[in-house]
């Protein structure tokens, strides 16, 4: 029977996960906005066999709310800028023949009709590659910029996503594949009855179609989402294809692994149906003590303020400067942000005994993401066993900054895990899908 192997995204939080990996002496500070560097990362991961290039993406400036209350601590922090993810994607779609591009868009301030043209457009100019990570806005610095005094409530905007998703999916379908003719004789350019109207009418969209985009190479494209509550779950349950998760330890994230495939036969899903990619951020040294010591290095640069702002957005409310930093973490009011990130902190800071400070600094480093530190032959070694667990079906590599972390990764990790067979050594096929080995969903109007 041959070996399980492992899936691997290349998460480019630019210009750095780690809240002050901008700092460092081999960082690029402006890479979040220089397409060059985009481009010599799509090339790095493609060269190393990646399933896909991810980016991350928010519809504000984060803690826009904080700042425009006065806070002028915000300005030691990098990810407050980014090109708009799918532009970006289309421009790499150009330099790489392989790699999946998979790019985060929010169903709270977007509407279905376009986000379904955008995604589609994507996949048509890649030729079959194009994936979008569904998620449901955590940000409540985003709400003003769309004409709202409040950030839509949790349960609502989960509600919105599922509705919001079931468009998209059917917008992806109004035409069968070999709807269009082009026959010049007959003067046929496509055939009528394999043009579908959705027809949609919800809770909160009304959505006539048909999309304005044939069928796409890949059937659709793939839909990864990252929420962890059990709101997400669902969601992901009846609509993802990847899940891309934080989780911490090996027993949490299998129980999780077996929660969530457990939850695919409700929705006519069996298990391989999903991929579940927790985050892992490297920190590679040819020894051990290389690897920590660049660890440390880039904790020394993250002043305590900086780091406790890494908790803002999950403090219910809570002004965490009012707190003693060698104390602990006091307790957090519910948030509307991200509820399963602000359960992980408060989880870890009790089980660990953490003060405010070191939970901080944690977050701050990783944004509540595995950190791996170690020799290539350590960092495979733990990744084997969490697949070999089935706590995992891969990894979404998220680098402290950028490019050298990313590269040293590449080119050192990746050989380890191919001569132990859980990786590839070469792309199966053409499309996203393909490489994922996930199936091409039939069209719902399609004669079986």
């Amino acid at each position: 029977m041959a070996r399980r192997k492992l899936r691997l995204g290349a998460f480019f939080s630019m210009p750095g996960n780690h809240l002050a990996g901008w700092r460092h002496p081999d960082a690029v500070p402006d890479a979040n906005t220089n397409f060059a560097a985009y481009m010599q990362l799509a090339k790095v991961a493609e060269r190393g066999l990646y399933d896909a290039i991810f980016f991350r993406d928010t519809a504000a400036v984060a803690g826009a709310d904080a700042m425009h209350a006065g806070d002028r601590s915000r300005a030691r922090l990098a990810r407050m800028v980014a090109l708009e993810p799918v532009m970006a994607l289309a421009g790499l779609a150009s330099i790489t023949k392989n790699i999946g591009l998979i790019a985060t868009a929010t169903t709270t301030y977007n509407e279905p009709y376009n986000l379904a043209r955008r995604f589609a457009t994507l996949d048509h100019m890649s030729n079959g590659r194009a994936g979008w990570n569904l998620v449901t806005s955590q940000f409540e610095d985003e709400a003003a910029n769309f004409g709202l005094k409040h950030h839509p409530d949790h349960a609502v905007r989960y509600a919105r996503a599922e509705e919001f998703y079931d468009v998209v999916a059917g917008l992806w379908d109004s035409w069968e594949k070999d709807a269009f003719l082009y026959d010049k004789a007959e003067g046929m350019y496509f055939d009528f009855d394999k043009m579908h109207f959705l027809e949609h009418k919800g809770a909160h969209f009304d959505v006539r179609g048909p999309l304005n985009l044939p069928r796409t190479p890949q059937g659709r494209p793939v839909v990864a989402q990252a929420g962890s509550s059990g709101p997400g779950m669902n969601l992901a349950a009846r609509s993802a294809d990847l899940v891309f998760t934080a989780q911490l330890e090996i027993e949490e994230a299998r129980a999780f692994y077996i929660e969530l495939n457990g939850r695919l036969a409700a929705h006519g899903r069996q298990p391989g149906d999903l991929l579940i990619l927790p985050g892992l951020t490297p920190i590679v040294g040819r020894t051990m003590a290389e690897a920590r010591a660049k660890h440390e290095q880039l904790q020394e640069l993250m002043p305590d303020d900086v780091a406790l702002s890494s908790l803002a957005r999950l403090s219910g409310g809570l002004d965490l400067r009012d707190f003693p930093l060698d104390g602990p973490l006091p307790p957090l009011p519910p948030t509307n942000s991200g509820k399963s990130r602000q359960q992980l902190a408060i989880d870890l800071a009790k089980k660990e005994n953490m003060t405010l400070r070191q939970i901080a600094r944690h977050m701050a480093s990783a944004a509540g993401h595995r950190v791996l530190v170690g020799t290539p032959s350590y960092i495979a070694d733990e990744m084997q066993s969490w697949l070999e667990a089935d706590a995992c079906d891969g990894f979404n590599v998220i680098c402290n900054h950028y490019p050298v972390p990313f590269v040293e990764f590449t080119e050192q990790v990746i050989p380890e895990l191919q001569r132990r067979g859980i990786f590839r050594t070469a792309y199966e096929g053409a499309t996203l899908r393909e490489n994922l080995g996930i199936s091409v969903p039939a069209n719902r109007y399609a004669a079986p």
